[in-house]
């Protein structure tokens, strides 16, 4: 301790403070993010906005869809960022980058584009909030940018192959990358 011998206090803290920033450097302060605007399939009303930020190894999912009838709706990636087909069918498959049997978010082996369903209130109107492991916004063969997310007519019943049986395609929206959140 000989060299902090006639150091000041101050002099020490701004010390510590430099070294603590140099330690921070390395940390990303940045949270990648990504959106999706439903637009309605043709002949139905359902839209809305999905919204995604990645957090760690999960990205966390929000979305608010309306025009709903009231109940349960399977919610998923597909494949293909093309919602040009008035059914949606340009969509294509659910997003599965591992070949993985379709089940429920929580299932230990799922496409990675199954998020389960929706719930719409008495209104048409369902709000999701989820954090989905095995999804990236990077550039990897599990990232969800420039794919498409669906919304369905019926419920997803979380164990049917090769989709879980959630009918026609009310509302589709491209997945773009958005500007980073700072945190």
């Amino acid at each position: 301790m000989q060299f902090l011998k006639g150091t000041s206090m101050y002099k020490l803290l701004a010390l510590a403070a430099v070294g603590a920033l140099a330690a921070c450097s390395s940390l990303s302060l940045r949270s990648p993010t990504a959106t999706a605007t439903l637009a309605p399939t043709k002949g139905n009303e359902v839209a809305g906005t999905v919204g995604f930020v990645q957090r760690g190894g999960k990205v966390i999912v929000d979305a608010r869809v309306s025009g709903l009838s009231p109940g349960l709706h399977g919610f998923h990636i597909h494949e293909k960022g093309d919602c040009r087909a008035a059914d949606a069918s340009s969509a294509g498959n659910h997003f599965n980058p591992k070949s993985a049997p379709h089940g429920g978010p929580q299932a230990d082996r799922r496409h990675a584009g199954d998020f389960g369903n929706l719930r719409a209130d008495a209104h048409g109107v369902a709000v999701y909030h989820a954090e989905i492991a095995d999804i990236t916004l990077g550039t990897g063969d599990d990232s969800i940018i420039g794919r498409a997310v669906i919304v369905h007519a019926s419920a997803d019943d979380l164990s049917s192959q090769p989709a879980g049986n959630a009918g026609a395609r009310l509302a589709c929206g491209l997945i773009s990358k958005s500007a980073d959140k700072w945190f």
